[in-house]
């Protein structure tokens, strides 16, 4: 026991100079006494290196709420459908939403395209609270319809539409 203590004092004391101390409690852990040959180092190989800890944020209930599935709703109160899909750009940002329009239970319902800026989340505090879209149901049942694959459509509110 005294040798350990020892061993840690040098060691704590010799660690400036690179020196390493160890040593053994027992006889019951034995060492192997066969060193197994290393391989040689990898030329390209880079060191591994531990990622940091992610960051984290915490947001409050109350601040933010998920968005697809929700109602929406012109600014008359009409009903103008349910978001069911974002659009994000290469840059993985936010660039429009797909609405599905119309229709009764899914049947003759269609998607539509419409540009991020001209939704409005307000009321969105709880999940019953639908979010506003700056158009009309005119300017909506007018629109095109969207299809996977295809070159998208987007509807904006008063030209503020920036290309993809």
């Amino acid at each position: 026991m005294a040798a350990k203590h020892l061993c840690i004092l040098i060691a704590g004391l010799t660690l400036v100079g690179g020196d390493v101390c160890w040593a053994q409690n027992d006889a019951a852990s034995p060492q192997p006494e066969s060193k197994s040959p290393q391989a040689p180092p990898q030329p390209n190989a880079a060191p591994k290196q531990e990622s940091p800890p992610p960051s984290v944020t915490i947001i409050g209930a109350k601040e933010a709420h998920g968005v697809l599935g929700r109602d929406v709703r012109s600014p008359a109160n009409e009903d103008m459908g349910r978001i069911v899909d974002v659009i994000v750009d290469r840059a993985g940002v936010v660039r429009a939403a797909v609405i599905d329009f119309g229709g009764f239970l899914g049947v003759g319902s269609r998607k539509i395209v419409v540009d991020w800026s001209a939704l409005h989340f307000g009321r969105v505090a709880d999940k019953g609270d639908s979010i506003t879209l700056e158009l009309t149901k005119d300017q909506v049942k007018a629109a095109p319809e969207y299809k996977e694959d295809q070159p998208i459509v987007v509807l904006g509110a008063s030209g503020t539409l920036k290309p993809l």
